[in-house]
């Protein structure tokens, strides 16, 4: 096989798809899929499977029972693959079909363009690293030259931490060799090579109703329980060691004139280092387990949970793969580390060297004013395609 010529024509094709890419695009953007949408979702599937079967992909369904299918887009390898285990040594290209916007937003803003960016709900986050991931499979598919079999893992809940989807995440970077996370590439160009991991959690507390004028005394406020966890829970934070707690929604009571039998309050967690969780997790349970305003009692509940995206020597050398890479699709790469969290967290943790946001390149995700550079489309296919051609040249 010649590497070269390969990556010569792989190249040379991609340069000729943006506008393929564009049409693909505004197709997924106008197709409503927010997380809890399963018909939603699985209705950007039909059309991501479609497409990847007329390329000659075959394509597998894992169902979901809540959220959207995860789907495995596949192109064997033809020759002798390294292999990792009794799994053959994939090389993934991962992508989630959900979006974070309510039933209806397509059609209340479709896809647009205007002065070179494009614009819709998810349009950057992640729709256009789905695009770019299927026209790089389809380029492997019509010219051959990948290193080893190929898998485009399509999921459908990442949004809400991947309740469902995470499993299938976690068996398929068991057996890969490397793993591209494309979501969007950061509005500087750079891709991302750490985040934050981040637990997502209830607490329920249950006090004691009464009348707040005629018989206070004998109420058991579930209000004042909530305050003085939620100062409790804040305090925690630790801005040096990049561990945050953040008391983002509360609601609780029956009337104003009601002492509160009920509240609740929903906790987001964010931390850099794998160990800072089980330090902050006991502190958060014995903060839960405390009864501040005597006679409460307090459950807490994991309600999501993203792993943090480190990285080993082998990451590190995919980053430089990847940087080179770049570097030859005219794009000047460097790693950043985000706050967000993703789930390149899972496969990271699973052993699987892992890069992300490797996707085409946009900003303001989670807006109405979300955008994607369309001059980036085509080099980040670029870069990408290269990283895959020379993974054995960098010993991965």
């Amino acid at each position: 096989m010649n590497t070269e010529s390969i990556e010569a024509k792989i190249t040379a094709w991609l340069a000729t798809q943006q506008q393929a890419m564009l049409d693909v695009l505004a197709d997924l953007v106008n197709t409503d899929g927010g997380s809890y949408d399963k018909a939603g979702v699985d209705a950007v599937g039909a059309r991501i499977k479609a497409f990847c079967e007329s390329h000659g992909l075959k394509v597998e369904t894992v169902k979901g029972e809540r959220f959207g299918d995860c789907l495995r887009a596949i192109l064997p390898h033809e020759g002798t693959a390294p292999t990792r285990g009794n799994h053959a040594a994939n090389i993934v290209l991962m992508g989630h079909r959900d979006t974070v916007f309510p039933k209806g937003e397509p059609e209340r803003r479709p896809f647009t363009i205007k002065d070179g960016r494009a614009y819709g709900p998810g349009v950057a986050d992640m729709k256009a690293g789905l695009v770019m991931n299927m026209f790089v499979l389809a380029a492997f598919a019509k010219f051959g030259g990948a290193p080893g079999p190929m898998v485009g893992l399509f999921t459908g809940d990442e949004e809400i931490g991947s309740p469902e989807g995470r499993a299938v995440i976690e068996e398929e970077a068991r057996g890969a060799r490397v793993v591209f996370n494309s979501e969007p590439g950061r509005p500087s160009g750079n891709v991302v090579t750490g985040r934050k991991g981040g637990v997502f959690m209830v607490f329920d507390i249950e006090g004691k109703a009464s009348h707040s004028g005629g018989n206070f005394q004998a109420g058991i406020s579930a209000i004042g329980e909530l305050a003085h966890k939620i100062v409790a829970i804040h305090a925690l934070t630790d801005l040096e060691r990049g561990i945050t707690l953040n008391v983002g929604l509360v609601q609780g009571g029956q009337s104003v004139n009601t002492v509160a039998p009920s509240a609740q309050g929903q906790i987001d967690l964010r931390y850099v280092k794998p160990e800072d969780r089980e330090e902050v997790m006991a502190k958060i349970h014995e903060i839960i387990g405390r009864s501040y305003v005597p006679g409460t009692k307090a459950k807490l509940t994991i309600k999501g949970e993203f792993n943090a995206l480190t990285q080993d020597a082998a990451a590190k050398k995919l980053f430089g793969l990847y940087q080179g890479a770049a570097a030859d699709a005219g794009l000047k790469v460097e790693g950043e580390f985000s706050g967000g969290c993703a789930d390149s967290g899972f496969t990271a943790q699973q052993g699987a060297p892992t890069i992300c946001a490797v996707g085409p390149v946009g900003g303001l995700a989670h807006s109405p004013e979300e955008y994607l550079e369309i001059s980036s489309f085509v080099p980040r296919a670029q870069a990408m395609a290269r990283a895959v051609l020379r993974l054995e040249h960098a010993g991965l």
